[in-house]
Order: C-alpha cells, then sequence, then structure tokens
C-alpha cells in the first residue's frame, strides 16, 4: 500500500518533481474547512493592496510638487482645489481654482480641456475619484498632486494664507 504524502511535502518527498502526483492534494487543501479562513485572509490582503493601484490607473497619474510646476510653467497647467471654500479660504496654492469637490460635475464645463488639470485635495486621495469622474467626462490631462495641499506646503512652495 502507498501512502500519498501530504501536499506540503509533496515535492520534497517526490525526487523526480512530478506534480501530477500532488495534484489531487492542492484541492484537497483548498477544500479543507481549515485552510478556508486563511484563503480568504491571502485573497482580502492582496485586494487591499491591489485598491491604491486600481484607483491612481482609473484617476489617470499622480505628479510631486516638482512635476506639477513643471506642467505649470511648460504646458500651462491649471491647479483646482478641491476643498470646501473655508479650507481654500484660510490658505491654497496661489494661481489654484476653487472647484470643491462636490460641485465639480456642474462646474466642470468652466474647466479648459485643452491644458492638463492638476487636482489638489488636502493629503492626496481624495482627488483620485475627482480625478476619474473628470476623465470619464472628456478631460485628457487629469493629475492628482501626490501629497495635496499639504505635500506642496511641506515641501516649501508658496501658499497664501487666509486673512
Amino acid at each position: 500500500m502507498v501512502v500519498k504524502p501530504p501536499f506540503y511535502n509533496c515535492p520534497v518527498n517526490n525526487p523526480r518533481r512530478d506534480l501530477t502526483a500532488c495534484s489531487g492534494n492542492t484541492v484537497e487543501f483548498l477544500l479543507n474547512p481549515n485552510n478556508l479562513l486563511l484563503i480568504a485572509v491571502a485573497i482580502g490582503s492582496a485586494a487591499m493592496l491591489a485598491w491604491p493601484m486600481i484607483q491612481r490607473g482609473r484617476a489617470g497619474g499622480t505628479v510631486t510638487t516638482t512635476e506639477a510646476v513643471q506642467l505649470m510653467n511648460q504646458k500651462h497647467a491649471v491647479l483646482i482645489d478641491i476643498r470646501p471654500a473655508a479650507e481654500f479660504a484660510a490658505g491654497h496654492i496661489p494661481q489654484a481654482r476653487n472647484v470643491p469637490a462636490g460641485e465639480i460635475k456642474e462646474k466642470s464645463g468652466n474647466l479648459p480641456k485643452n491644458k492638463p488639470l492638476i487636482l489638489v485635495c488636502n493629503q492626496g486621495r481624495s482627488a483620485l475619484g475627482v480625478a476619474a469622474k473628470l476623465r470619464g467626462d472628456g478631460f485628457a490631462d487629469v493629475f492628482t498632486l501626490d501629497g495635496g495641499h499639504n505635500g506642496w506646503a511641506t515641501a516649501g512652495l508658496p501658499v497664501t494664507s487666509g486673512k
């Protein structure tokens, strides 16, 4: 009588590395109730790791503060600050236009389609969803500022302060 080795020992106990001898054990491992939680955690972890990349891909590109300045100087990019008006009034990037995220759908007709748009929020996260909406509305060059307004200020770039 031949004893089938457990799945995890199969390659070790299989000097010819014949994986067909172990194929039945793979299905057993996946269907074993003791392993279902382990598999669910692995799939959940993979999804959580992939989600930010999926969001960035849908939103277009993310630019650093240096790349944003280059886009503004070379391609006349327009900064769109999507923070609420009160936060914008408290301090914003010079030459940025305030279009709160909640109003972007109504006011997107006033934005130039022939220039790159750089979306600015507080930390660079909430702008991703707005960028995806603008790309869906036909805006080709939409970017989000990495780090948002906080990243801009941390880089030592000019910020107007509310008075």
